[in-house]
């Protein structure tokens, strides 16, 4: 899977490359040594997150449902059943924004996808996604990306206990940092 994303994803994914798919699967693995899952759902969540984002390789707008269709394609062959299939699209479908998850494995994935809001590597992260935004025609200017940053993060919230305790005091503080950057544009 990690030599298709390689081979397949744009180049001009500044954010949701290799390195992201990379990222989210250390979260799963972080998150889910607090939270307790089974081995059997690990497997399961790490598959979704090495599948999460695999469908930007055919189109970016609505990627989460491309995601899906290529997990439905290549799981079979990795004997998957159809009721592990069905939970990792699900596991996939809760990483497309407004994320809604309503189980333990779905706020994981959840929470693992945009981890990044509540750390040090956000401005880092954040000017990648702003890069690829930008690329893709979605936002123009940096004040613009800032509004839209500004109003992410006041709306959202994380799901597991692990990174509520861990995440939501860095990820107010890189709040702070995007409202001062806003100020600093006026």
């Amino acid at each position: 899977m990690l030599q298709f994303l390689e081979e397949k994803l744009a180049e001009n994914l500044y954010y949701h490359d290799l390195g992201h798919t990379l990222e989210v699967l250390n979260n799963i693995s972080e998150i889910s040594r607090y939270e307790k899952v089974t081995k059997y759902e690990l497997v399961l969540l790490k598959t979704a997150a090495l599948l999460h984002d695999s469908g930007f390789s055919l189109k970016y707008q609505d990627h989460e449902s491309e995601s899906q269709k290529l997990a439905r394609e290549i799981l079979p062959q990795f004997n998957y059943t159809h009721v592990e299939i069905n939970t990792i699209c699900n596991l996939i479908e809760v990483t497309r924004i407004p994320q809604k998850p309503t189980n333990l494995m779905e706020r994981i994935i959840a929470d693992a996808d945009l981890l990044y809001l509540g750390t040090d590597r956000f401005l880092d992260t954040a000017e990648k996604l702003f890069q690829e935004l930008k690329f893709y025609s979605l936002v123009s200017t940096r004040m613009q990306w800032n509004k839209i940053q500004k109003d992410f993060l006041n709306v959202h919230h994380f799901h597991t206990e692990y990174c509520i305790e861990n995440y939501n005091l860095p990820k107010a503080e890189n709040l702070q940092k995007v409202i001062e950057e806003l100020n600093n544009s006026n």
